[in-house]
């Protein structure tokens, strides 16, 4: 049997409105085919169950666009027919992005009857003039009341999404985000720059952001504040309290295997008894992928040998923790010694330490994680 870790990635690709700094594969609608989009992804699973071989699923992440649109009801559905298709282990943690407006929040205790037992509440700023700056279409009060209306129906699992470096933020508006969240008794933070991409309407017309200068203070005021609150800064944008840290995102980064349904949802599966591994992505539109007469997996390609090393270090490096030499070989298929070049210049400028079992990343190794993978993209 593969001995390599499952999980499963199911997306959502609808919004009420789509956001000004959002690349994700979200489309704005007033209409949601709930019931059509849950019997294709029952049937996209059913054709791709061979993938999990013979592997029960120990994580599922439902992501969007705003998963939390759908109702209880669909959820339920749709967990009981993936646990007969490939079976979800007892314990599995399954996580749901949430946004914090009155409609969804009125949801939480139907999602937690469902089996969802984790929540990821895209809060993004405590402070309502920055919200709406974002395009975001709750305030401060709702995030406020969404994130004690979780708790109150028993999410002991909840992740608050808060973002830096927002147009004309200063470093005290910054701090006092992440200091609201913690008044909070949240126990994972998903804290992160907001960062400008393609396609986006950010790209087209720039927000005034913060100076270079403005950003490393905030970076290294909430670090400090996080790490005096008793939060690990356990991956590059996450911090949680000890048995908190996300288990489907450790998967991600330790380069387990995920299985993949949705519209541009992407999945990773690993042969075992071939020794190769598949990368593959469902077609985009949502359109298509409800379109019966086309197919739901897009493309899927090997990767290369050369690539995996890329992948596994940009993944695994990512993580503070040490990273053993036997979880490379096992999930890549690969010796260590092919990339020991690359690993020996990553130590030789102080980005990771190397012991006989294990690398881990240097702080300067973290903050300049970009630099620490180019070793390995040759």
């Amino acid at each position: 049997m593969n001995p390599i870790p499952l999980a499963l990635y199911i997306h959502v690709p609808w919004c009420v409105k789509k956001c000004p700094y959002c690349d994700f594969n979200s489309h704005e609608t007033q209409r949601i085919p709930e019931t059509e989009y849950v019997a294709a992804l029952l049937q996209d699973l059913q054709q791709d169950q061979q993938l999990a071989q013979g592997r029960s699923i120990s994580s599922i992440f439902i992501g969007g666009g705003t998963p939390s649109l759908f109702s209880a009801a669909a959820y339920e559905q749709l967990l009981q027919e993936i646990d007969q298709l490939v079976p979800i282990e007892q314990d599995a943690e399954i996580t749901l992005e949430a946004n914090p407006g009155t409609f969804e929040y009125n949801k939480f205790r139907g999602f937690r009857k469902a089996g969802i037992n984790r929540l990821s509440i895209g809060v993004q700023s405590f402070e309502t003039e920055k919200l709406q700056a974002l395009g975001r279409i709750h305030d401060r009060e709702e995030a406020i009341r969404a994130i004690g209306a979780a708790q109150d129906v028993g999410f002991e699992r909840i992740n608050i999404d808060l973002m830096h470096g927002l147009p004309n933020q200063t470093e005290a508006q910054a701090i006092a985000d992440l200091e609201q969240g913690l008044a909070l008794n949240t126990r994972h933070l998903s804290w992160y720059q907001l960062t400008i991409e393609p396609n986006t309407v950010f790209y087209t017309t720039k927000p005034a952001l913060p100076q270079d200068e403005t950003l490393d203070n905030i970076d290294e005021a909430g670090k400090t504040l996080l790490q005096e609150a008793g939060f690990i800064h356990y991956e590059t944008s996450a911090f949680a309290k000890p048995e908190f840290q996300c288990r489907h995102n450790l998967n991600y980064w330790l380069f387990g295997d995920y299985l993949a349904m949705g519209a541009g949802a992407h999945g990773k599966i690993s042969d075992s008894q071939q020794k190769k591994i598949i990368r593959y992505q469902k077609t985009r539109l949502p359109n298509d992928y409800l379109n019966p007469e086309k197919a739901f997996t897009a493309r899927q390609q090997p990767i290369t040998e050369q690539d995996l090393g890329f992948e596994f270090f940009m993944n695994a490096f990512r993580l503070s923790q040490p990273i053993a030499r036997t979880v490379f070989s096992e999930r890549t298929f690969v010796p260590p010694n092919r990339f020991q070049s690359a690993l020996n210049q990553a130590v030789q400028q102080g980005l990771i330490t190397e012991s006989a079992t294990h690398w881990q990343t240097t702080e300067l190794g973290q903050r300049f994680l970009n630099n620490l993978l180019t070793l390995f993209s040759n």
